[in-house]
């Protein structure tokens, strides 16, 4: 498997493994808190082409997972956040083609765009989702950082990786780009 950056030739094949993970009956909570029923499109491919669109989109964070014969597999994106204004990533969302989870994808991914958010200089990439799947890519819970999901029912999901430019001085909500806001 190679992991890479986006290129504009893998934006039809991001989508169908986007759809796939979010549609999938297999997805678990490490891709999804929530599949969409099978024949519509999930609400998480429409955030990536959003996003992709817009001010929040960093290109070096956008990465996906390729077999062996070039396939796109997976992908994971981080974009543009603020903790009270401060820079920060939100990541979201992690998709697996159902036929390649359980194999390391997800994890190659995670471990891929936490390096590269670190070698950038990030502070911290926050996300929601299962805190026992997450917990292994050094992800804890939000609030032991002194930071606040933007929906205060998400506490018990809402988690941050603190990276190598955090610092202590970094407390407050956390904003994620418009797009979240529609999804």
């Amino acid at each position: 498997m190679l992991i890479r950056r986006e290129t504009p030739a893998d934006v039809d094949a991001i989508r169908a493994v986007v759809i796939a993970a979010f549609t999938s009956p297999a997805a678990s909570d490490t891709a999804a808190s929530d599949t969409a029923a099978p024949g519509t499109v999930p609400p998480e491919a429409a955030l990536v082409d959003e996003l992709r669109a817009g001010p929040a989109w960093l290109p070096p964070l956008s990465l996906v997972a390729c077999a062996p014969g070039g396939d796109v597999i997976g992908h994971v994106l981080c974009t543009r956040g603020h903790v009270d204004g401060q820079p920060a990533l939100g990541l979201a969302p992690l998709s697996v083609h159902p036929g390649h989870q359980r194999r390391g994808v997800g994890s190659a991914l995670m471990h891929a765009v936490l390096g590269a958010a670190d070698a950038l200089g990030e502070p911290l990439a926050a996300l929601l989702g299962d805190p026992a799947y997450y917990a292994r890519f050094g992800f804890a819970p939000a609030r032991s950082y002194r930071i606040r999901p933007p929906v205060p029912g998400w506490e018990p999901h809402f988690q941050v990786r603190a990276l190598t430019a955090y610092r202590a001085s970094l407390a407050g909500t956390f904003c994620y780009p418009g797009a979240f806001d529609r999804v």
